[in-house]
């Protein structure tokens, strides 16, 4: 269970997050929406321990983040943010193995190998595994660093704007293997995103942020009605169901 408690915080002057709180059951994914500017990032990178909360306090499964010791929460979460930027010339297989380092600190086993090598077919880079990260395309690459992530095996995955640089077709893929890994695998994930239809599509609950506040939060059925979406996004929209799910249309 994730626990968020009157979580603040100030970047310069500015309040980017004000007394925000909530708590999310072990499984499944959440999406935490909202416009540019609502908080989104920063709200995961607080969770996540890369920026120091001014306020509040956060916990997995009652592990204080403050308190806990590095090498024990990097097995209870895992984190990708939006910029990710390797200085060493790594192949696909040596990045996604050098997520695994909580586990083999170094030496990997096996296990190791076999964990990564089921990751590597998940996300369809088996044809690029031997491949130099800066020799992929930027599609490449975020799947490369996805990868990564869910090869550490934590119990909590935080994506900050997984889809970034990725078409239509990699997006849908990324989205469905993330559905696959919270159903067969029973993780936690958690997830930045911009694409709302994406998110409904595969989300089991919604954060939305607006001016650093949750306004809306529940299910995909409850977030996702025109007059939520019109209060988060300041824009008229409509919903409507195709092959039943959820899809907004905005009108300019």
């Amino acid at each position: 269970m994730i626990k968020v408690q009157n979580v603040s915080k100030k970047l310069g002057q500015k309040l980017v997050l004000n007394d925000v709180s909530f708590t999310l059951s072990k499984g499944g994914i959440t999406s935490i929406i909202g416009a540019n500017g609502a908080g989104k990032s920063t709200l995961l990178s607080l969770i996540s321990r890369l920026l120091p909360l001014d306020q509040g306090q956060v916990s997995f499964d009652d592990l204080d983040i403050v308190k806990t010791p590095s090498d024990v929460l990097a097995k209870k979460i895992s984190i990708l943010t939006q910029s990710n930027y390797i200085s060493a010339r790594l192949t696909v297989l040596q990045l996604v193995m050098f997520g695994r380092f909580p586990h083999h600190k170094g030496r990997p086993q096996a296990t190791d190998h076999a964990h990564v090598g089921k990751i590597l077919a998940l996300m369809e880079l088996e044809d690029i595994a031997h491949r130099f990260i800066d020799q992929l395309s930027g599609g490449q690459q975020q799947r490369a660093y996805i990868a990564m992530i869910l090869s550490q095996d934590s119990d909590y995955i935080l994506l900050d704007e997984p889809l970034n640089n990725l078409d239509m077709k990699h997006a849908r893929n990324i989205m469905k293997s993330l559905r696959k890994i919270a159903d067969e695998m029973n993780k936690s994930i958690i997830l930045v995103i911009h694409d709302i239809n994406f998110a409904a599509a595969y989300s089991d609950l919604f954060i939305a942020l607006k001016d650093g506040k949750i306004i809306v939060q529940g299910g995909v059925d409850e977030v996702m009605t025109e007059a939520n979406i019109e209060l988060i996004y300041d824009m008229q929209a409509s919903i409507k169901t195709i092959d039943g799910k959820k899809h907004a249309f905005y009108y300019t």
